[in-house]
This record gives structure tokens, sequence and C-alpha cells, in this order.
């Protein structure tokens, strides 16, 4: 598991950070939203998939995990703090992804700070 952790694009977290990004994006193809709960949905998703993608390329970096925590609280927030939660399926995707990405970066940052560890043993 070691091994797995340190070698870039292998760490199952980070790949479910990606797949929830794109989910995010993709949600205005088939939930009703208004113009603010796209653009949030769209951003906030596509900056889960895009630190997602970099933490797969980089696994020592440590401080990505903690992103993908603010990200996922943020995108869990949004429904109240845009405004759209009288907007059922915009919503409850927002809830239900921002909470699996909360999720998903805090089980990754053991593991990122163990490749992180490993990695700077090897300087």
């Amino acid at each position: 598991m070691r091994e797995m952790s340190t070698s870039p694009w292998t760490r199952p977290h980070d790949w479910a950070e990606v797949v929830l990004g794109v989910v995010a994006v993709l949600t205005p193809l088939w939930m009703q939203t208004d113009t603010a709960a796209m653009w949030t949905l769209i951003v906030l998703g596509a900056l889960v998939a895009i630190d997602g993608l970099v933490s797969l390329a980089m696994p020592g970096l440590v401080y990505g995990e903690g992103i993908q925590i603010v990200l996922g609280a943020l995108l869990f927030i949004s429904p109240w703090v845009i405004g759209y939660s009288g907007l059922t399926g915009a919503a409850w995707s927002s809830w239900i992804i921002g909470g699996l990405t909360m999720i998903a970066g805090a089980a990754a940052l053991p593991v990122a700070n163990a490749a992180h560890d490993r990695m700077a043993g090897q300087h």
C-alpha cells in the first residue's frame, strides 16, 4: 500500500475526487438550476476535479487534500449561501457531492502525509 501511495496516478481517493468534480460540473445538464447554481456547480466542480488531478500527479502534495476538504465544504454550504436550496436536485447534488468530497479529502490526507514523508526521506 505504501508503494502505491507514492506512485503517481494510483490513489483511489484522488480518482474519486476527480469523478466527484466532473459529476458536479455536469450536474446542470440533468438537474434544474438557475444561473447562480449552475455556475457554482461548474466552478467548484472544476476546482475539485483539477485539485484531484494535481494530487494524482503529485502524491506527496499534502495541502492538496486540505484544499479538497475546503472545496467540499464550500460545495456543501453553497445552496444556502448562494441561495439555491429551493432547487431540490441541484441542492441535493451539492450536499452529496460536497460531503463525499470532504470525506475523500479527509481519507486521502493520511495517505498523502505518508507519501510526503517517504518522498522527503529520499532527499
